[in-house]
């Protein structure tokens, strides 16, 4: 239990029935949800502005390193306490001492986190070209220079990170979620805005050829890359920025007393998950673009595309689902010993049977249309077919451990709500260690692609971990009708995938070259007609999450 923590009588907490529970569940997964929709797209638009103006080159290659550093230093020390310490303690202090108090609280940690991350971002333009060659050792030294250039640029961006992480992390314990929902579409549209208006003009250079020739080649500087470095650098700055209107009455100071009771309290929450992000951040990801960066050139690049597709289902279903929940279940946990567990097991039942119904109908028909998807997204400028064949073969591969993922934070935020940040942590350590021997032992045979396969096992193996862990500590689910729930939705995305793969090849036939047009229509068609079988199967087969979801929104329509 947390040490700021006092007994409270039991009318301290108003009763609410499941219905109620689910309905407040549903609306806060809206929000999030529209927050990841824009993010992503816009996320998506940064990809395909920076494939469209550099393709897949050793610019991005760079630009990938530059921003992988700061990014894991961020997530390693900041990112992983919003949900597993820093939210709980500031709704803790919000509550039981009011909002005095916890401006203080925050005081405090905005002051710790400037200072902290300011001398690491000294420590890092200093360093840059060891911390560069450490990441990107595959790299040629034109590559490695770049990427320490644009390294000094980026670094600064920590500091803002960190400051959004605690102001967002704020704004979650007050139950503001708007700010923090839409900070990264901020983020995202400040960088493609950026590149587009800044990036320099093509220009045309001599090139041999492999008959001895001089031809002539059309493409941007490589150092060009630079506006999106620059981008990066704002668009940490903007989505700090936007939370300062959820901030209003905030009295907010910098100062040097950091011995806040509070302060403990959180490290005692987050030792775990450190350690965990530790071999994420510093071992797992390190591991992952050293191996990539020996597979030949646009290889981090083929990954990271791959990716920010895959996040897109990722954070529509699993992340809103999840952060929707996780206050709902905080609470039950707490009244666990009062009220007893099953309100708790109903509300993750509904996490996870609305996790299912989503991700596998988005899974399936992602693998099917992952070319023509890719291509319309990608194969633009200088981004060609063969990117596009690369980039769908490590999309497919990564989509198989998708549906378990999805399943998996949501089985993580339960042991987040019963204050257990250990139980994930050792899983996770141990998967880590499965990816790792993955990866090499398939790495001789299939290259880049051993990363792919290697991640897919590892969330398979955390999340059927966390389940049987999970269900043995609560003595089962309670009769959630979950495997029921994964059977249907499992076979009406089966006949969806089967519909899309034949209607897939028709059209193509049908269509002829393949151009633009071309490819809007086939994923368009094909997306529409495999869309509608799933949802007239869902309908036959009686899959009740989704008439209940639609029966949500309907309800929402009509007010």
């Amino acid at each position: 239990m947390s040490s700021l923590s006092t007994d409270l009588p039991s009318e301290a907490v108003p009763p609410e029935t499941q219905e109620e529970t689910n309905a407040g569940v549903a609306r806060a997964t809206g929000v999030v949800a529209l927050g990841n929709i824009t993010s992503r797209v816009l996320g998506l638009a940064r990809e395909i502005v920076m494939t469209n103006l550099f393709g897949a080159s050793r610019a991005v290659d760079a630009f990938n390193v530059a921003i992988i550093v700061p990014k894991a230093i961020f997530d390693l020390l900041i990112g992983g306490h919003v949900n597993s310490a820093l939210i709980p303690v500031l709704s803790e202090v919000a509550a039981k001492e009011g909002r005095d108090a916890l401006w203080r609280l925050v005081s405090v940690l905005c002051s710790l986190v400037t200072a902290v991350l300011a001398l690491i971002v000294l420590a890092l333009v200093v360093m840059a070209p060891q911390v560069v060659l450490v990441v990107g050792s595959g790299f040629d030294q034109s590559t490695l220079a770049l990427a320490t250039n644009l390294l000094q640029l980026t670094a600064p961006a920590l500091i803002f990170l960190g400051l959004f992480a605690v102001l967002s992390g704020t704004l979650y314990a007050l139950r503001e979620f708007t700010w923090p929902a839409f900070a990264v579409t901020v983020f995202n549209g400040s960088i493609v805005v950026i590149a587009l208006v800044f990036a320099p003009p093509v220009q045309v250079n001599p090139v041999f050829l492999n008959n001895g020739m001089i031809g002539l080649r059309a493409a941007r500087p490589v150092e060009g890359i630079v506006v999106v470095a620059i981008g990066w650098l704002v668009g940490a700055l903007a989505q700090m920025a936007l939370q300062f209107p959820g901030m209003k009455g905030a009295r907010l100071h910098l100062t040097l007393r950091w011995n806040h009771p509070a302060l403990r309290q959180i490290a005692r929450l987050y030792a775990p998950v450190m350690f965990s992000l530790v071999m994420d951040t510093l071992v797992i990801r390190t591991f992952s673009y050293n191996l990539a960066s020996q597979t030949g050139e646009g290889s981090i690049g083929y990954m990271t595309w791959a990716t920010t597709l895959i996040q897109f289902p990722q954070g529509l279903v699993a992340t809103a689902i999840s952060i929707a929940i996780l206050p709902t279940l905080a609470r039950q946990a707490a009244l666990i010993a009062v009220e007893g567990s099953q309100a708790f097991k109903d509300t993750l039942g509904l996490g996870l049977r609305l996790a299912v119904t989503l991700i596998l109908p988005a899974a399936v028909g992602l693998f099917v249309l992952a070319a023509p998807i890719v291509a319309l997204l990608f194969q633009h400028g200088a981004f060609n077919a063969h990117d596009t064949a690369m980039t769908a073969l490590a999309l497919r591969l990564y989509l198989i451990g998708l549906p378990f993922a999805a399943l998996d934070l949501l089985l993580v935020y339960a042991f987040y709500a019963q204050q257990d940040t250990l139980t994930p942590a050792l899983i996770g350590v141990v998967s880590l260690v499965i990816y790792m021997v993955t990866a090499i032992a398939f790495f001789p045979r299939v290259g880049l692609f051993s990363l792919m396969i290697a991640d897919s096992i590892k969330h398979i193996m955390h999340a059927l971990t966390s389940a049987y862990l999970l269900a043995r500590r609560m003595n089962g689910l309670g009769g959630q009708r979950l495997l029921a729930t994964i059977g249907k939705a499992g076979l009406a995305a089966g006949a969806m995938g089967a519909v899309a793969f034949v209607t897939l090849e028709l059209v193509g036939r049908w269509l002829g070259s393949a151009t633009l047009l071309h490819e809007i229509l086939l994923v368009a068609f094909s997306g529409g007609i495999s869309a509608a079988v799933f949802l007239g199967l869902a309908y036959l087969l009686r899959l009740e999450e989704l008439r209940w979801m639609g029966g949500m929104v309907a309800r929402r329509l009509r007010k």
